[in-house]
């Protein structure tokens, strides 16, 4: 039984965001080593921290008739909105807010992503960076149905919205068992909605990083932070909605969440190196084809075992 855990939580789970964040930077930096025949020492998994204190004293860019006030708007809503996104997830039995519609305020925490990265495109009136957010819309438009009907599925098999609700229904079985492609549909929108590894277009060095291109000092320490962010806040939600929550012998069940979560955030990290970046407009037309005649097939496994209960 999920239950909302009062006010403390509220900074608990930002830290503990923030810190899976820093284990998913230092394990890219590591895995960037050795890839590039390096030692993968500690000092390498360092380097982010660095890059953070360089960022904090490097002067924010100034550009001709740049709308300040959007960008500065798209630039901290997407940091933001992950950390929100994290409210609904339960840590062990507890959450920050136990809400009956936990999937949608996630899944809208994510949508809000899709406006502050566009915003952080557009404010700067520059050619790069706004190609940058379009290619970030268009990349959503393929991506989001698939990851709904992804979302969609565990929530039909539990007969409920809320995460608490999805996590108690696997006692028996997990959901990653017998929804492998809502699984993988929804860790491949992890990648997209972080835009990271193979969904790194949006910030393609082909426009000199397109949406991070102009940004520079804090303003890119938060962009960049915020993707790093999605992508743990994604492997959290991954838990109970595929993994079975907290559930697990022998230890607490925050640790399973805690260990379970490392999993999945290991796996999505180790992918980064691993797979070539999509083509927005490549990506869309797999995703069409393929993905959403999978996902929606996958969302109808569920909804035919739920009518013949």
């Amino acid at each position: 039984m999920v239950e909302a855990a009062g006010w403390w939580p509220v900074l608990v789970a930002p830290a503990l965001l923030l810190a899976g964040a820093v284990l998913a930077v230092a394990g890219d930096a590591m895995l960037a080593a050795r890839y590039a025949g390096r030692p993968a020492r500690a000092a390498v998994a360092a380097v982010p921290l660095l890059e953070v204190a360089r960022l904090l004293a490097q002067q924010p860019r100034t550009l001709p008739k740049a709308d300040r006030l959007l960008w500065r708007l798209g630039v901290v809503t997407v940091p933001v909105a992950a950390v929100l996104s994290v409210l609904v997830i339960p840590f062990g039995h507890r959450a920050v807010a136990d809400l009956s519609v936990g999937v949608v305020w996630f899944n809208a925490m994510e949508v809000l992503t899709w406006a502050g990265l566009w915003l952080a495109g557009w404010g700067p009136n520059a050619a790069f960076s706004l190609i940058g957010g379009y290619r970030f819309v268009a990349q959503g438009l393929a991506y989001e149905l698939p990851l709904m009907f992804a979302l969609i599925s565990p929530a039909t098999a539990a007969q409920s919205l809320g995460v608490g609700d999805i996590a108690e229904a696997q006692q028996g079985l997990w959901f990653a068992v017998w929804m492998p492609v809502a699984f993988a549909g929804y860790l491949a929108g992890v990648l997209a909605f972080a835009f990271l590894g193979p969904f790194g277009y949006p910030a393609g060095r082909d426009t000199a990083a397109g949406v991070l291109g102009e940004t520079a000092g804090v303003d890119r320490l938060l962009l960049q932070a915020g993707r790093w962010l999605w992508l743990t806040s994604g492997a959290a939600m991954a838990v109970p909605l595929f993994l079975g929550g907290a559930a697990g012998p022998g230890v607490p069940g925050w640790a399973w969440s805690a260990l379970k979560t490392l999993l999945v955030l290991a796996v999505l990290v180790w992918s980064l190196r691993r797979l070539p970046v999509l083509r927005a407009d490549r990506y869309a037309e797999f995703a069409w084809v393929v993905l959403v005649p999978l996902t929606i097939a996958q969302a109808l496994v569920p909804a035919l075992v739920v009518l013949d209960r």
